[in-house]
C-alpha cells in the first residue's frame, strides 16, 4: 500500500471512532468541567467563570478568497453519517437538526466532501439547508474513493474529479460550489493534471475557488502555478503538528487553513496538565480549550470540528468566545510531543 493510500485508511476511516474516544479522554482529564458536561447540565457551554472576548485571536472572521467572509470557527459535515463514514446516519433526523443547528449558532462554513458517505453527506446538507441562507459557504471535496467501509482510495485524475465534481453539484442542488478541494494528491497523478481539469471546471463557472488538502508546501507551490489556491485543509491540533510548515506557508500567503481533526488527543497527560487547569479557571471542558488555542495559534486557522451530537456541536461553537490567558496558551503550546 502507498503511502497517500495508507494515510487515508488509517486516519480518515477510524476518524470517526477516534475523535468519539478522543472527547472521553479529553473530558475524563478535564475535572469539574468533565462532570459538568457528562452530566448534561448547560452551563458547560460558557461557564459562570468564563473569560469572553468578542473576537477570536486578532478577529472572529476570516476573508476567504476575497470575497467570501466567514466565521473562523466552522464545521465538519464527516460525522453526520453512518458508523465509519460509510451510508445513512443511524438517526436521520438528529443528522439534520445538527446541520440547522450549526446555522442557527452562527456558522457559515461547512466542510463536506462526496467521499462522506459516499455522497450522505453532501445530501443531508442540501435537505437540511437548502435553499441556503445568504453567506453560507459549503465547501466540499473530491479525489478520493470509497470502495467499501473503511477504504479510501485516491483517484485523481482528470476525469473522475469532473465527474465528482458534477456529482457534488447535483447534490447539493448548486450551481457553482464556493470552495472545491482536491482531497488528496494522487501518486499516480501528476498534480498538475488534477489541478488543470480544476481550473476547468473554474472556468466554466462551476467552481468559485479552489482549496488543497493533506499536502506539503512543494505541492501547493506547484498547485498555484496551475491555479489560484485560497485554501488547504491539513491535520493539525495540540498533539499533531506534523503540518506546522504548511501552515506557516498559509500564513506568509494568506490562505486559509482548515485544521482536520481539531482537537486532538489529551491521553497520557497528568491531572494538573495545563489543558485541565485552564478549563477550570475558565468553566469549560477542554474540548473547548483545545479549540480555543487552535483559533489564538494563527488568524489563518478556520477549524471545522465535526460532530452528530447537539450538545457537543453547542460546545464546540462556544469555543469561538473563549480567551486565553497569554501563560494559558504558552503552557498548552508547549504540550507538542507530551501527548499521546
Amino acid at each position: 500500500m502507498n503511502v497517500s493510500v495508507r494515510v487515508m485508511t488509517d486516519d480518515l476511516a477510524g476518524a470517526d471512532q477516534e475523535r468519539s474516544v478522543t472527547r472521553r479522554r479529553f473530558l475524563g482529564i478535564s475535572l469539574a468541567s468533565g462532570a459538568s458536561f457528562l452530566a448534561g447540565k448547560s452551563d458547560v457551554l460558557l461557564g459562570a467563570n468564563t473569560s469572553t472576548s468578542s473576537n477570536m485571536a486578532t478577529n472572529p472572521t476570516f476573508n476567504l478568497g476575497g470575497d467570501f467572509t466567514v466565521n473562523r470557527l466552522g464545521f465538519g459535515a464527516m460525522r453526520v453519517t453512518g458508523q465509519g463514514i460509510w451510508g445513512w446516519p443511524p438517526d436521520r433526523e438528529n443528522a439534520l437538526k445538527v446541520l440547522r443547528r450549526a446555522v442557527e449558532l452562527g456558522v457559515n462554513l461547512i466542510d463536506t466532501a462526496d467521499a462522506y458517505g459516499p455522497d450522505t453527506s453532501e445530501l443531508l446538507i442540501a435537505e437540511a439547508l437548502y435553499p441556503y441562507p445568504k453567506g453560507l459557504v459549503i465547501a466540499t471535496k473530491g479525489g478520493l474513493t470509497r470502495p467499501g467501509p473503511g477504504q479510501w482510495v485516491p483517484n485523481c485524475r482528470p476525469e473522475h474529479l469532473k465527474q465528482a465534481l458534477e456529482g457534488s453539484l447535483k447534490r447539493l442542488r448548486l450551481e457553482r460550489i464556493d470552495l472545491y478541494q482536491l482531497h488528496t494528491v494522487d501518486p499516480k497523478v501528476p498534480i498538475e493534471e488534477s489541478l488543470g481539469a480544476l481550473k476547468q471546471m473554474q472556468d466554466a463557472g462551476k467552481i468559485r475557488h479552489v482549496g488543497l488538502s493533506n499536502v506539503e508546501p512543494h505541492e501547493i507551490a506547484r498547485a498555484r502555478k496551475i491555479v489560484p489556491i485560497v485554501s488547504v485543509q491539513n491535520r493539525y491540533n495540540i498533539e499533531d503538528r506534523k503540518s506546522e510548515n504548511v501552515l506557516v506557508y498559509c500564513e506568509k500567503e494568506g490562505l486559509g487553513f482548515l485544521p482536520w481533526f481539531p482537537i486532538g488527543g489529551g491521553g497520557g497527560l497528568k491531572p494538573e496538565n495545563p489543558l485541565n487547569t485552564a478549563a477550570k479557571a475558565h468553566g469549560v471542558s477542554v474540548v473547548q480549550v483545545a479549540l480555543a488555542w487552535l483559533l489564538e495559534r494563527s488568524p489563518v486557522m478556520l477549524p471545522i470540528p465535526g460532530t452528530s451530537s447537539l450538545s457537543h456541536l453547542e460546545e464546540n461553537v462556544a469555543a469561538a468566545k473563549l480567551k486565553l490567558t497569554p501563560e494559558e496558551w504558552k503552557a498548552i503550546d508547549a504540550l507538542a510531543g507530551q501527548m499521546k
